[in-house]
């Protein structure tokens, strides 16, 4: 597949790349060829396969979440620990602004 040099120009400014022009032409290459795997995988006949996500029959084993209450005194040794406690909870640095 034949990619123009402003399709090669925008995809590096999307990908915030400052191409040399022997580089230009290089990715610009690379990119085609790519390209023409990618046309050469859409000539696949895939429509008796199943869609699927993966592969390997793997499955995730999980356990329900249960909420266990501390004791009192559980609760008043692990605030003692933290740097800092406000209202009996842990204070702990804005993470999001």
């Amino acid at each position: 597949m034949k990619i123009s040099k402003e399709e090669i120009k925008h995809i590096a400014e999307l990908a915030r790349l400052e191409l040399s022009n022997e580089e230009f032409e290089k990715y610009g290459n690379q990119l085609e060829q790519i390209l023409g795997y990618i046309d050469q995988l859409q000539e696949v006949d895939v429509s008796q396969i199943e869609p699927t996500a993966q592969v390997t029959g793997l499955v995730n084993v999980v356990r329900e979440d249960k909420a266990v209450d501390w004791d009192k005194k559980e609760v008043k040794v692990a605030l003692n620990q933290a740097p800092e406690t406000e209202a009996n909870q842990v204070k702990v640095k804005r993470v999001l602004k």
